[in-house]
């Protein structure tokens, strides 16, 4: 099984007709993706790789009712209008791949979001990824293979790299999960594994963390409180970082030594959680982490 998305998956494309949303819009398509339909003001009529173009969400789910997920390639500036639309428009599942997106704007519609009951990924997210069923977002469908592993993640690149390296050694992936790394961003990383948690498609868990923030704090915290039925590798960037230097997203930060790798680490360990130095040791942990956990 899978997380958030798989082949019942039904995509609204918010942006379409723009540089990236036509050509991350064809990619999708490309890998099996069911995208429904696609949004641009002042577009209708026209389309994408087939898809017809509507001028608000609005029009786009009256005539397309199957839509359960959005994903948002707008500019920064009519981003927050973008996820409203969906939101008041009952759309259940928003992902949210817009860079450089207010943090304010962030904080209202999260928060909307959630007293509606809505699951929002991002914003600055690449989206999500369950191979061979949905890909929901920017991922490299290509490096992706299907099988038991999830990952969660705060950084894109790493996320590919990591599932290749996987990939590579026979370990494939139930869903991957890309957070994005903004401050303030919806779905986190411990509400991640909570779902990985409870998916027997599941096996095992690789958690990829970056400097900056409390999220691999509060994981580490959730596991001790509650435990995991599910075994936990993880990778954390940035451990030669100097303090108060930003490194790639907004929320890489460490002040006044909090979010340091370090204290990430270390969290981590004192719970059980094997850290890999290198993403090419992940394969090697999540078979020993695997093996341990049958052998309870």
């Amino acid at each position: 099984m899978t997380i958030l998305v798989n082949k019942d998956t039904r995509v609204l494309v918010q942006g379409i007709t723009g540089r990236e949303g036509s050509s991350h819009t064809l990619a999708m398509l490309k890998y099996g993706t069911k995208i429904a339909a696609g949004v641009t003001p002042a577009k209708a009529g026209s389309d994408v790789g087939g898809v017809p173009v509507y001028n608000t969400v609005k029009q786009a789910v009256d005539a397309h009712p199957e839509i359960n997920s959005s994903l948002i390639l707008v500019p920064a500036a009519f981003n927050a209008d973008a996820v409203y639309e969906a939101l008041d428009s009952d759309i259940k599942l928003i992902v949210d791949i817009t860079e450089h997106v207010p943090v304010h704007d962030s904080l209202e519609f999260v928060n909307y979001a959630r007293n509606r009951g809505v699951t929002i990924i991002g914003p600055n997210c690449p989206g999500l990824m369950s191979p061979g069923e949905c890909k929901l977002g920017i991922m490299p469908g290509q490096i992706f293979s299907r099988g038991n592993v999830g990952i969660v993640s705060r950084s894109g690149t790493l996320t590919y790299e990591i599932a290749w390296v996987l990939s590579k050694a026979g370990l494939g992936q139930s869903t991957a999960v890309g957070v994005g790394g903004d401050p303030i961003i919806g779905r986190d990383t411990e509400e991640i594994i909570e779902m990985f948690d409870g998916d027997p498609g599941t096996q095992s868990i690789v958690v990829i963390g970056e400097i900056g923030g409390d999220a691999e704090e509060r994981v580490a915290a959730r596991i001790k409180q509650r435990g995991m039925r599910k075994p936990i590798v993880a990778f954390i960037a940035g451990r030669q970082a100097p303090p108060g230097k930003r490194m790639g997203h907004a929320g890489a930060i460490v002040s006044m030594g909090s979010g340091a790798a370090d204290g990430k680490i270390k969290a981590f360990e004192n719970v059980g959680v094997r850290v890999a130095e290198l993403p090419s040791e992940i394969p090697t942990l999540v078979n020993e982490a695997m093996l341990k956990a049958l052998t309870r």
